[in-house]
Parts: structure tokens; C-alpha cells; sequence
């Protein structure tokens, strides 16, 4: 396992390993606040040698990112308290953390204020709140900028972006949820726009050696065959104007790292997009477990136990260069010494999935 064990840097950021944890929504923080269970939940991970700790999906101040009760916020005196307490508490289990950025988007179900989208469209391709205005562009895209100048400034090592799985950057980048005939919408240059502005936005509010991740994926919320990008040509159109725009690192969501993403290819996404963009990349989907994310809404996505398995593809694939960074979700869930035992070729001693975890954040 040396390979898993080596450093990784990009911009200010070195992390002692290339094992990330993974972004895993909680619905731990009433009122959106993460208290001392939460930083103690991220600190456990660092402590066990996770190399980067992604926190959960948190709201930027907007107001219509919300859509699920209990998700933390990234604005508010409260808030922002919290997640300074969570900082310290990783810092000084020797780990490094950064914030995921979220606006649901489309998946908003509230009415008040509706959702916003892109074209006003659902996920489903029916019509669910409203379109975006150009001041609802702006506007939005503004508090992402501010949600990381806010992560700077709290110490946390870097940020992400949550552009995947049908939520608001995701909307934008997609056919279903994007019928804009304005500079937004129509061919994959001008549905990338949006992220586009973000990724810049986001850029010019923190310092150079600040990194930015941008999370992607093909698979959104309730539609696991839905593909944003059909070929390796729309792929690139869409990704490649946001590695320019200042994303240093590309977190590719799929389901099953070993699944090649494109006909006459080996290459899952995290390598195909490691190869357009030539921006590092980190792989994720059931490492280290016999069963893929399940089926059924974004609150049941954890549901099914599984049973442990090796790395032995993944650490070959990492050591061939097809991504840099390895993310782990459930299995960190169930074993918070998970990295611990993968860097010490201890797997054989991990507990698999179950998800009664998912009761208390331990």
C-alpha cells in the first residue's frame, strides 16, 4: 500500500496520503449548526490518518440552497462557530479538511421561497419552481464566492464545490434541467458558463495557493443512469473552461471506481477527466465494499449492509497515475480507522457497513 501512503500537494495544500473522506450528508446539525459531536466525528477520521477530510455537503448563504432539514450551514454568527470549532478540533488530530459549498438547486422542494434552477425544470423534467433571472445568477453566484472566502478565512485548507448529482451547478451543466436559450444554456460551452463564473468567483475571493475542488458527476439524485456528458469530446467542452477558470482538482462521484465511463476505454471518470483537463483528480464509489451505493432517495442512499473487500485494483490503478486521490465513504463510516488499516495492509481486521452507523455520529 506505499503508493496510498505517499504526500500529495497542490497549491498550499500537502496531505501526508492520498486516502480522502468522502462527502456523506449527516443531518446531524439542528438548525444548521455543527456542534462538538460533529467536530468530534470529523476529528476521530483525522486522528485514524485520514489524508483529507471533505466535510459534508454545507449550505452557502443563499436563499434557496436549502433543501433538507438538519444539513449545516456555511453562513450565520452560529454556524461559522461551529465549523471554527470543527477546524481546530481536526488541526490538532494532525488532519486537513475542507468544506463542500452546496445549493440544491432543483431539489428543492420547499415553496417559499420556490426552488431555482436554471430552467425551472426538476429533476424528473417536469417543471418545479422558477427560472434564474440573470440579478438569481449573480446573486448566487456571489455567495459561493463568499462561502469561500469564508472557508479562508476560518483556516480550513481548501474548499470544494458541489457541482454534481442534479444539484444548482450540476442543473447547469446538464440537458434535462438546462432548456436556457441565453449565453447559459444550448451547447456544452454555454452550460458550463455558469460553473464557469462560479469556479472564477470562487477564485478571486481566496488567495492563489488556495485550492478549489469541483465535485462532478455523470449520476444525479434518483437517476443513476443519467450522463451529463455522452463522449470524451462533451466531456472535456464542459470540464476543461472550469480547470481554466481555477479548479485545481476534480473530485469525480461515480458508484463503482473499477467501471470504465466510455466505449474502447479502461478509464473510469476520475481518469478520463485526470486526461481532458490534466487537473488532478480524486476517484470515489464503493471502495472497499462488495455492494454499490444503493438505490432509493438521497436519504436512503446508505441503506444495505456490505461486506469488506480489497484495494488491490484501486492501488494498482492509482499507482498507473489514472487519478491522484482516493475517497472512501461508507466504509469510513463504519470503521473511523479505516485509512489506518488500509496504509498498514490491515483490511482483513475491518467491520463491514451495516447501516445502523448512520444513528449516531461515531
Amino acid at each position: 500500500m506505499a503508493s496510498l501512503d505517499e504526500p500529495f500537494t497542490v497549491g498550499e495544500l500537502t496531505v501526508p496520503n492520498r486516502i480522502v473522506m468522502a462527502p456523506m450528508t449527516r443531518t446531524a446539525s439542528p438548525g444548521g449548526v455543527p456542534g462538538p459531536d460533529v467536530a468530534e466525528y470529523y476529528a476521530r477520521r483525522a486522528a485514524h490518518h485520514v489524508g483529507l477530510i471533505i466535510t459534508e455537503g454545507t449550505y452557502i448563504g443563499h436563499p434557496t440552497a436549502a433543501a433538507y432539514d438538519d444539513v449545516p450551514d456555511f453562513h450565520g454568527e452560529r454556524a461559522l462557530a461551529g465549523w471554527s470549532h470543527v477546524v481546530r478540533r481536526v488541526h490538532a488530530a494532525g488532519g486537513r479538511i475542507i468544506p463542500q459549498l452546496w445549493h440544491t438547486g432543483a431539489a428543492r422542494t420547499a415553496t417559499d421561497p420556490p426552488a431555482e434552477s436554471p430552467s425551472g425544470i426538476g429533476l424528473d423534467g417536469a417543471r418545479a419552481g422558477r427560472a434564474m433571472t440573470h440579478q438569481d445568477i449573480d446573486d448566487a453566484v456571489a455567495a459561493f464566492a463568499e462561502g469561500a472566502a469564508t472557508a479562508e478565512r476560518l483556516g480550513f485548507d481548501g474548499v470544494e464545490l458541489h457541482g454534481a448529482h442534479g444539484y444548482l451547478i450540476d442543473d447547469f451543466l446538464w440537458t434535462r434541467t438546462n432548456r436556457r436559450t441565453d449565453g447559459y444554456g444550448g451547447d456544452p460551452d454555454s452550460r458550463a458558463r455558469f460553473a464557469v463564473e462560479v469556479v472564477r468567483a470562487v477564485r478571486g475571493a481566496v488567495s492563489p495557493g488556495f485550492p478549489v475542488f469541483f465535485r462532478f458527476s455523470q449520476w444525479k439524485l434518483g437517476d443513476y443512469g443519467a450522463r451529463t456528458a455522452e463522449s470524451p469530446d462533451e466531456l472535456g467542452r464542459l470540464l476543461t473552461p472550469l480547470a481554466e477558470a481555477g479548479v485545481d482538482v476534480f473530485h469525480a462521484s461515480t458508484r463503482r471506481y473499477w467501471l470504465p465511463e466510455f466505449d474502447d476505454s479502461a478509464l473510469n471518470l476520475a481518469g478520463w477527466i485526470r486526461k481532458l483537463t490534466g487537473r488532478s483528480t480524486v476517484t470515489v464509489g464503493s471502495v472497499g465494499m462488495d455492494r454499490q451505493y444503493g438505490e432509493g432517495d438521497f436519504t436512503q442512499g446508505f441503506t444495505g449492509p456490505s461486506d469488506v473487500t480489497g484495494i488491490d485494483e484501486l492501488v494498482a490503478r492509482l499507482e498507473r497515475d489514472e487519478f491522484d486521490l482516493v475517497a472512501v465513504g461508507r466504509s469510513l463510516l463504519a470503521n473511523p480507522d479505516w485509512a489506518a488499516l488500509a496504509l498498514r495492509g490491515e483490511l482483513d481486521r475491518a467491520v463491514p457497513y451495516d447501516p445502523s452507523v448512520l444513528r449516531t455520529l461515531a
